[in-house]
């Protein structure tokens, strides 16, 4: 493993940077109090070509590596977790669960517009009586000729009324024992007949992004929609989980970063008894935790972007950077609110909000309490990872950043 980032690495970290220090930190936080995504957001990071950073240019994206979305995720949840969270939903769970489950078909019909951002894309696993427990889902699909009639309902989706492109699951077989393995994956547009979406407010947290519900009634599914065969949908799931959770990982180490930032800054101007809080010790004790929590962060988040650039898999590694990262973002945050003192309990300084969007991580994408046990399982030996029909490719430079051959 080398922790050396390359020009590519830099080059792309010092992009989102400067757009996200220009274009949306200004306006974070009266987006925030509207609770509304800033509608020049999307179209932004599609121009950018964030939307498609790691897949590879024959398929509309960057062609950058792995331990890249790291890098990107960390620098826009920096300033926002909202724009993190699409990278989550948009690349980590959706287009990379196409780069590996997809067929070429699927990959030109999805993949291609995703990376390029002329359409984003979402996830719909969560629904009202299924979260930890996916098994317990409702949703069903059946099969009719050369459809898929799909009904049931998802919620706690990002994206839900701005994506295009949705990757569900629906159980084809509700008899099916063990009754995970009878959940199918596929892949529904919010044009067609039957699909209905609409918006979640009161968030505590991640307010200026887009939250909401997937509605499916008889909706029709081409046969050539489905991800996978019939029966694969739980593993399918959680290969998109390790790629979602990876993405929540890394940004949860830039909100660590940012409490560490402000910290360091507010420490330095605010003075008490004479002299400024950064002579106190006990500051220096909360600023000296939140350094040793971004680093050992961030390198648990990189081992795991370093093993899927190799092509291992990492789902233990994966499970124990997000939970780790998670908990020390809302760690860090509470501390950060303690130094600011009274101004950090108001919106005047951004720590009150990093604490509210650091809150949503430890929930989503696999709460702390489900990694704990994921944790524990591989520690006594009661957990062994099946084998994959298809895993995530591995990172190879000379195709990543090939162009397509032309079709002849």
């Amino acid at each position: 493993m080398d922790f050396v980032l390359t020009e590519e690495h830099r080059m792309a970290q010092q992009m989102v940077r400067e757009f996200v220090e220009k274009e949306v930190k200004p306006t974070i936080k009266e987006w925030d109090r509207k609770q509304e995504m800033k509608p020049e957001i999307l179209p932004r990071m599609a121009e950018l070509g964030i939307l498609g950073i790691n897949v590879p240019v024959r398929y509309g994206g960057q062609g950058f590596d792995y331990i890249t979305l790291a890098l990107v995720c960390e620098e826009l949840e920096r300033v926002d977790t909202t724009l993190r969270v699409v990278m989550s939903v948009h690349m980590g769970l959706n287009s990379m669960s196409l780069m590996q489950w997809g067929t070429e078909e699927q990959k030109q019909m999805f993949l291609i517009p995703q990376a390029t951002g002329e359409k984003y894309a979402g996830f719909g696993l969560t629904e009202p009586d299924a979260g930890s427990d996916v098994a317990a889902l409702r949703s069903t699909a059946r099969r009719e000729g050369d459809v898929y009639v799909l009904n049931g309902e998802k919620t706690w989706i990002s994206l839900a009324t701005k994506g295009h492109h949705f990757l569900v699951f629906a159980k084809t077989d509700t008899h099916a024992n063990p009754p995970h393995s009878g959940i199918t994956a596929f892949m529904i547009t919010s044009d067609m007949k039957g699909v209905t979406t609409g918006d979640l407010h009161g968030k505590l947290g991640v307010r200026a992004g887009s939250t909401g519900w997937i509605s499916m009634e008889n909706a029709e599914v081409p046969v050539s929609h489905r991800i996978g065969e019939e029966g694969e949908g739980f593993y399918i799931a959680m290969s998109a989980l390790d790629n979602g959770r990876y993405t929540v990982g890394a940004g949860a180490v830039g909100l660590i970063r940012a409490c560490l930032e402000d910290s360091v800054k507010y420490a330095h101007e605010r003075e008490t008894f004479g002299k400024p809080i950064a002579k106190h010790q006990l500051i220096q004790q909360k600023i000296a935790h939140m350094q040793q929590w971004y680093d050992a962060a961030q390198l648990l988040i990189w081992k795991a972007g370093w093993l899927k650039n190799i092509g291992q898999r990492n789902t233990r590694e994966t499970s124990v950077a997000k939970w780790y990262a998670t908990d020390m973002s809302v760690q860090a945050a509470l501390e950060a609110i303690q130094l600011h003192g009274a101004y950090g309990f108001s919106d005047e300084y951004d720590v009150e909000r990093y604490l509210r969007n650091a809150k949503g991580a430890v929930i989503y994408e696999g709460t702390s309490e489900i990694h704990q046990l994921m944790q524990a399982g591989y520690a006594l030996g009661l957990r062994e990872d099946r084998p994959l029909r298809c895993e995530l490719p591995a990172y190879d430079p000379e195709y990543w950043q090939a162009e397509a051959e032309p079709v002849s």
